[in-house]
């Protein structure tokens, strides 16, 4: 097979491969082979992957190491090639990888897979469902879990695709390699490094969070597809009865995919996004929920998705006393995280009954940004104009919610450019300057919609109802809360327009201001935060960018 002929010329001569098996043959092959640590100070040798009662008809359960129960963003890199080095956005979660460095450890890593005589899994998908831009993207490593997250999360055997072989970008994925620093160039025991110049992205050591393999082929999206004047985004996206089309950005954690897997609205993806002359394209062909509290009557969809075949469940520990072999997934106690908050789940987009024809739709109609604002001073919703947009995308501040990222046990503030700092690989301006092209060429508006706390801060407030939440953005999307279709007032502080009434929400929630029994508390944390933002938009240097201060 040419993919053999590939990899040799890359430097795997004594390896064995089992390439594009089924989910079916990748669910056994999980269970029988994937071995790792599982546990603190555990060895290396545990069983990774299981089955429950349902068998290969329902999910896989796969555990992480315990030291990557979410993305290692500190572990995160690109090559810092001179031919790349200027265009790449440098920052804490993508910092500069030396070139010779990474040549040895590439060099070492493909070494001791040839050593061991490693048998690899080898799926080749694409990045992008529409083949006038797609990304081939082969995924090569040593668990069949991973191999399973690749075919559950990508489109596969896409049609019209040009120059596959010349444009393909290829994911050395080798959990059991252990990165020494010293000699390496890395950080720690593991490392995650884009190769921008020679299309490899490289997992070296324990880095088996799922998230991982489509984590970093985002990142390299949104490095290449900007510079063809296609916007990559970190939102979710669905068409509603009217073929309205809405995006909704937000890190992880404030809702894009419980608030985008509408039963009224037929989804296009869950987390990343294409806007192109085309319209909406979805960049994978699944989604990556995540399952702590989930409530079957808020998300019916995802939990129905819980028990259907070929879907991966992360992290979520059996029922005390229990063998996973004895329970079905709808046993599981979903509120508990001794694993990890951060508990996931893997599905196909198929396993949602509502999705658009190819994960493609129309331009949008409604942009909504997330956040999920700890602080409990944000409006549940605020009407954004044109400069008040770019203000927020470049910002894109929400909590960074407990376990997505290692070390992060409880809401904290944060601002992550575009609502996905992390994995933007050009500066913020770009993305922004596209958004704004594109929103005012098809007239599209924007709400800011706050999933966080109200009447007062986290862990004295309550998080906003899921209910209330879901009642502000369909109205939205709507055209409810239009200009000139309900009253709004201008909260002081943020300069934000906030409505005075939404259909089936308490008007006195509108205004958080309200819910709070001590004003003055209220108004020195509403101070504060906007003075966070202030700090921020300048310590980016944004004004520089072309941005407007609005606050």
């Amino acid at each position: 097979m040419d993919f053999k002929k590939d990899l040799e010329a890359l430097g795997l001569k004594t390896v064995n491969y089992k390439y594009n098996l089924s989910k079916d043959e990748l669910f056994h092959e999980a269970i029988a082979n994937d071995k790792g640590r599982t546990k603190k100070g555990g060895p290396n040798t545990d069983q990774k992957a299981f089955a429950t009662k349902l068998g290969v008809k329902g999910p896989l359960m796969y555990y992480t190491d315990p030291d990557c129960t979410g993305r290692r963003v500190k572990d995160t890199y690109s090559v810092a090639w001179p031919e790349v080095a200027d265009q790449i956005w440098w920052k804490a979660d993508m910092q500069q990888f030396d070139p010779v460095k990474y040549q040895g450890l590439l060099k070492r890593v493909l070494e001791h897979l040839n050593a061991k005589k490693a048998t690899l899994y080898v799926k080749d998908v694409f990045v992008g469902a529409d083949p006038a831009f797609a990304i081939p993207y082969r995924f090569v490593g040593e668990y069949a879990t991973h191999a399973m997250f690749a075919h559950n999360m990508f489109p596969k055997d896409l049609k019209g695709v040009k120059d596959v072989d010349a444009r393909r970008w290829t994911m050395i994925n080798a959990p059991s390699f252990v990165c020494e620093p010293d000699r390496d160039g890395s950080r720690s025991e593991a490392a995650i490094v884009i190769d921008v110049k020679n299309k490899i992205c490289l997992v070296a050591g324990r880095a088996d969070y799922c998230g991982v393999v489509k984590k970093t082929i985002f990142t390299v999206g949104n490095f290449l597809l900007p510079l063809q004047g296609r916007l990559s985004m970190h939102c979710s996206a669905n068409v509603g009865a009217k073929n309205d089309a809405a995006i909704l950005f937000g890190l992880s954690g404030t809702g894009k995919t419980t608030l985008s897997a509408d039963p009224a609205r037929r989804l296009i993806g869950d987390d990343e996004t294409i806007w192109s002359d085309n319209g909406l394209c979805n960049l994978e062909d699944g989604c990556y929920a995540k399952l702590i509290d989930l409530n079957k009557d808020a998300e019916p969809v995802i939990w129905e998705a819980l028990m259907k075949p070929g879907t991966i469940i992360e992290n979520v520990p059996p029922p005390k006393g229990k063998k996973l072999s004895e329970v079905t997934p709808h046993e599981f106690d979903l509120t508990d995280k001794s694993v990890t908050e951060n508990t996931r789940f893997s599905y196909p987009l198929s396993a949602n009954p509502n999705v658009m024809p190819n994960a493609q739709g129309p331009h949008p109609a409604t942009i909504v940004l997330l956040t999920a604002d700890a602080f409990g001073v944000l409006p549940p919703m605020a009407i954004l104009d044109g400069k008040q947009v770019m203000y927020h995308f470049v910002s894109g501040f929400t909590a960074k919610l407990a376990g997505t990222e290692v070390g992060v046990t409880e809401p904290q503030a944060a601002f992550s450019a575009c609502f996905g700092g992390p994995f933007m690989a050009h500066k913020p301006s770009v993305y922004a300057k596209l958004l704004r092209e594109k929103m005012e060429k098809h007239h599209a508006r924007c709400i800011l919609l706050n999933t966080g706390w109200s009447g007062g801060a986290y862990g004295t407030g309550k998080r906003i109802s899921i209910k209330d939440t879901r009642a502000l953005l369909n109205a939205a999307l709507r055209g409810d809360l239009d200009e000139g279709k309900v009253e709004y007032e201008l909260h002081p502080v943020f300069n934000m327009k906030m409505p005075k009434s939404c259909p089936g929400v308490d008007d006195k929630v509108l205004n958080p201001r309200n819910t709070w029994a001590d004003k003055a508390a209220y108004d020195a944390a509403a101070t504060k935060l906007r003075d966070m933002f202030r700090k921020n938009f300048e310590e980016k240097g944004f004004a520089k960018l072309g941005i407007e201060p609005v606050m």
